[in-house]
């Protein structure tokens, strides 16, 4: 098995995909290719105590920066490290690969080089939401701003794969992202998609108010990805800011700086629950392909843990499982959800 990093992606690139490569090899069990300038990778490399049989080195000459239009620059950086790894996922060379470069240039080169899922209308980001209760996955986390009904029935499926198989829930709860929990509140794409859901197989427990989601009211968030991406970022955000307010506070007197030391522990822990390199990366799921986006700003940790969750899904075969519930369910619901978004 072969597991692939754009060396070249991401804003501490390549020194950090390249130490988070390596440091993972002591967790996975698959060979590692570094995909961008081989000199480049080298002088990271060259420094390092690590397994040489375990690492590869796919030569480029192009990077796609974050600031290149991502359709055209697919089409125009051939050589780009982002474009050949999607050759090689295309081309079964690799069996995952991950980058943490231009997300729309990721996105875009998922749909055209490498493919859907036959029967999956549209791919999604599968972004893992820490909750009061343990681990919850959101699902879609920013590839899809407007969706139908449809899509939103589909995300609900790859996510509570992805959360039973690689995350080990057992029976997801999955809930649709709501401003309430009643049936028939929220816009036109919620009500609509509501029944799809709840007439399908899986394990739907109705509208999830907003709000709760941090306290773990279901193990699958369904929503649209603009919607997604906007709960991610004020979640990060009101972490950030309170993580702020309650060290300016325990400065504010002796007392409380003492006592903070007898919570640093507590501290500590609630900081790791909450820090995003602790789960590094998020799979865009209903690409023919193991692909998954790391955050831009990850450094050797965050690269780290990506790949041994790019690991889980491989050892679960989470693509397969996808196709397999495909075939089974949203093929066959195909024609009879597109007659109600026509209705």
């Amino acid at each position: 098995m072969k597991i692939a990093i754009d060396a070249m992606g991401g804003d501490h690139a390549p020194k950090e995909p390249v130490l988070g490569a390596l440091q993972a090899l002591k967790h996975i069990t698959s060979e590692i290719v570094l995909i961008g300038d081989e000199t480049k990778i080298k002088e990271v490399l060259k420094d390092q105590t690590y397994d040489q049989s375990r690492i590869s080195i796919v030569h480029t000459t192009e990077v796609i920066e974050n600031e290149d239009k991502p359709v055209k620059a697919i089409k125009a950086k051939k050589d780009s490290s982002m474009v050949v790894g999607f050759k090689l996922l295309k081309e079964k060379q690799i069996d995952a690969f991950l980058s943490a470069g231009n997300t729309g240039a990721l996105l875009a080169g998922g749909l055209l080089k490498v493919g859907r899922i036959k029967g999956i209308d549209r791919p999604a980001l599968c972004s893992v939401y820490p909750t009061s209760k343990g681990i919850s996955v959101l699902i879609d986390a920013g590839a899809n701003s407007d969706c139908k009904p449809r899509n939103l029935y589909e995300f609900g499926v790859m996510g509570s794969i992805y959360a039973n198989k690689v995350l080990g829930i057992e029976n997801p709860r999955v809930g649709l992202a709501n401003i309430g929990v009643e049936e028939g509140k929220g816009s036109s794409l919620v009500v609509e998609a509501y029944p799809l859901l709840k007439d399908s197989e899986l394990n739907f427990i109705g509208n999830a108010e907003v709000r709760d989601v941090p306290d773990g009211v279901c193990d699958v968030i369904v929503c649209d990805g603009f919607t997604g991406n906007v709960i991610l970022k004020v979640s990060e955000g009101v972490a950030k800011s309170f993580s702020g307010m309650l060290k300016a506070e325990i400065m504010k007197s002796k007392l409380m700086s003492v006592a903070s030391l007898l919570l640093k522990p507590a501290f500590g822990a609630l900081k790791k629950t909450m820090d995003y390199a602790e789960y590094g990366g998020a799979p865009f799921l209903g690409v023919d392909g193991l692909l998954v986006k790391a955050h831009g700003s990850s450094n050797a940790k965050a690269f780290m843990n990506a790949i041994k969750y790019a690991q889980k899904c491989i050892d679960e075969d989470i693509v397969m499982s996808i196709k397999a519930e495909v075939a089974k369910n949203i093929s066959a619901d195909v024609e009879s959800v597109s007659q109600q978004e026509g209705e």
